[in-house]
């Protein structure tokens, strides 16, 4: 057993042995192999590099021979391209000299575009044996555009009329024409290729030929429309009667302003058919500029009427204010174009508008100052129906004044008149100038207070000094005034404006009135005192005691000399009582007056009288030669003054 294994271990060893020889052997082959390798390698790579110092020019040659290959090609195309054109330049031409009317508009237009495109190659190409043809080109494309310019001018001119009766569309609730759409399509095809080379030019939207031509044509057609009313305007405001005040709608320039709207808004429409919506606004401010500059012209005239009348006519500048405000607003809601402009042509006359609001209050000042008499039967004058009509008048301009007074704000014609000259009327308004939640009619009707109140103390001033301290007659002067601005502020518009204010503005005028009137009473009364001394046991009843008065028996109590006194009061009253009956009858009052001014000299007499008459009427015995009334005859006078 021992020997057997020795035997199988010597085996296994020769076994190991021997593949570890074999594996030197190919270790050694591969390393011989690597060395050979590398030695390829080195060989090649020299061999390598005399081949890129060799191929290297030859590679690069190559390249620029491709090179110059393409240009040439490039070169043989482009002249290809460009003798298309030389070839087709006698067919574009004869179509250009044709014309557009003659060759059919859109063949025209392909065909001066064909010639745009071909002459832009050419150009781009800038090559020397080309330039006499670019010249040709630039020759027909010239003569291209004007004759579609020409064209354009054609048609427009065809189709435009050299004006229309604007009141043939305004009666009926016409639209004012527009261009056909047939045109419209031409002078937009037309427009459309112009305006594309115009601007490829680097021009502007107004200077543009065709803009021109279209502004020129259509400005003519609506200033001859609009002439006839324009000068409508200025003849209506002259008036046969130079003191008629205004009236709303007599003036033409509604009917003047309305047309101006038709016209535009018609005029935008094809604007906006045939140009491009960049240039909608210039085209159309460029279109309307003569007829805007017709209407500044028209509105200077009225303003300086205006200014010359102001006292009839301001009405007429509240009226403009209203229809250009409103003309002005529908235009920019429709076209957003104009407003500034409008607005330009109107500052004067709301200028006006304004000033005439403190230029008339003073105007009411100066003329009572002026007055030179006052009726001596204290009738009223025309100065207090006159400024009542005014403001009455200025009820009607409502709107446009009650907007001027939220821009002049509330007692904002005391400045204005304060600085009037041109200071504030010149004066851009700023944003604090304006209350935001300011109530126009309520400041209106605040200033219908100041003029009134104006109007009443400048009355007052002047009958001092004209009527020398006559209290009566000044009493019934202001009265008849007072009762004049009521009755007018009843009867018509005022009367919702002043409802809150009427009272409060008149009653201490009527109560200033009717202290006056009645000073005379005093006089009178003093007649009625008594002041007679009896005994106690003999002292008569005073009147209003339960018991009836007895004449008799209090005449009884009195000495002589005291009945005497009586008779001397009794004759003494009663002419003083007559004349101021027979002053009374003869003043100038109106019916209201002489009813409040009988009223109150009743109360402050008759209670006066029935007293000492109860006490003293027998102290003639019932003759009449001293006490002329009695208790129902003199009502019976009061009762004939009312």
């Amino acid at each position: 057993m021992a020997v057997g294994l020795v035997a199988g271990g010597r085996h296994d060893d020769e076994e190991a042995r021997a593949e570890v020889d074999v594996l030197n052997s190919r270790l050694e082959k591969t390393s011989q192999l690597t060395k050979k390798i590398q030695a390829c390698l080195g060989r090649l790579e020299e061999t390598g590099k005399s081949v890129r110092d060799v191929a290297g020019p030859l590679n690069g040659e190559t390249k620029r021979l491709q090179i110059l290959g393409n240009n040439i090609e490039s070169v043989l195309s482009a002249i290809e391209r460009l003798r298309q054109p030389v070839d087709s330049k006698n067919v574009e031409e004869r179509i250009i000299r044709e014309g557009p009317d003659k060759a059919g508009l859109s063949k025209y237009l392909g065909s001066i575009k064909k010639l745009n495109k071909a002459l832009a190659d050419m150009q781009a190409s800038n090559l020397r044996s080309t330039q006499q043809t670019v010249a040709e080109l630039q020759r027909l494309v010239k003569s291209g555009n004007t004759q579609l310019e020409g064209y354009f001018d054609k048609i427009l001119r065809n189709e435009t009329p050299r004006s229309i009766e604007p009141l043939h569309f305004i009666t009926k609730s016409k639209p004012f024409p527009a261009l056909s759409q047939d045109k419209i399509t031409r002078l937009g095809l037309i427009n459309e290729y112009a305006s594309e080379v115009h601007r490829r030019q680097g021009g502007d939207a107004q200077e543009s030929p065709i803009a021109k031509i279209y502004a020129e044509i259509r400005s003519q057609y609506m200033s001859s429309t609009l002439n006839n009313l324009a000068a409508a305007s200025t003849n209506t405001a002259k008036k046969k009667n130079a003191d008629a005040i205004y009236r709303s709608g007599t003036n033409g320039i509604g009917t003047y302003a309305q047309a101006m709207e038709g016209l535009f808004l018609a005029e935008y429409e094809n604007i906006c058919s045939i140009f491009t919506r960049d240039d909608w606004g210039p085209v159309f401010q460029a279109t309307c500029q003569a007829s805007l500059l017709e209407l500044g012209r028209t509105l200077r005239e009225l303003n300086g009427h205006i200014k010359s009348h102001m006292n009839t006519d301001c009405y007429l500048a509240y009226e403009i204010v209203e229809i250009i405000s409103n003309l002005s607003n529908n235009l920019e809601s429709r076209t957003g174009e104009l407003k500034t402009a409008l607005a330009g042509y109107l500052k004067p006359v709301r200028e006006t508008a304004k000033s005439s609001l403190a230029e008339l209050l003073e105007d009411t000042k100066r003329r009572v100052t002026a007055l030179q008499t006052i009726p001596q039967d204290g009738a009223p004058i025309p100065i207090v129906s006159e400024t009542m009509q005014r403001l009455q008048s200025m009820v009607d301009f409502l709107r446009p004044i009650s907007s001027i007074m939220i821009s002049l704000g509330d007692g904002g014609w005391k400045s204005t008149a304060t600085a009037r000259g041109g200071a504030v009327g010149d004066a851009i308004p700023s944003l604090a100038s304006f209350d935001i939640g300011a109530d126009g009619k309520e400041i209106f009707a605040h200033y219908c207070a100041d003029t009134i109140d104006a109007l009443m103390t400048a009355l007052e001033g002047r009958s001092r000094i004209l009527l020398q301290q006559r209290k009566p007659v000044m009493g019934v002067f202001l009265a008849n005034s007072v009762t004049i601005v009521e009755r007018m502020i009843l009867d018509s518009e005022l009367a919702p404006l002043l409802e809150s204010r009427r009272a409060q503005l008149l009653d201490g005028w009527r109560k200033k009135a009717t202290s006056l009137y009645t000073d005379t009473c005093k006089d009178i009364s003093i007649h009625l005192f008594d002041v007679i001394h009896t005994s106690r046991g003999q002292r008569p009843t005073s009147g209003g005691g339960q018991g009836a008065v007895d004449s008799s028996a209090i005449l009884k109590g009195l000495s002589s000399k005291d009945k005497e006194g009586v008779k001397a009061k009794f004759t003494a009253f009663n002419q003083s009582f007559d004349d101021m009956v027979a002053r009374h009858r003869s003043y100038s009052m109106e019916r209201e007056v002489r009813q409040m001014f009988a009223k109150d000299v009743q109360n402050m007499i008759e209670p006066l009288y029935n007293r000492f008459w109860d006490r003293y009427h027998e102290v003639d015995k019932g003759k009449g030669k001293y006490v002329k009334y009695d208790k129902s005859g003199i009502a019976a006078v009061f009762l004939s003054l009312y």
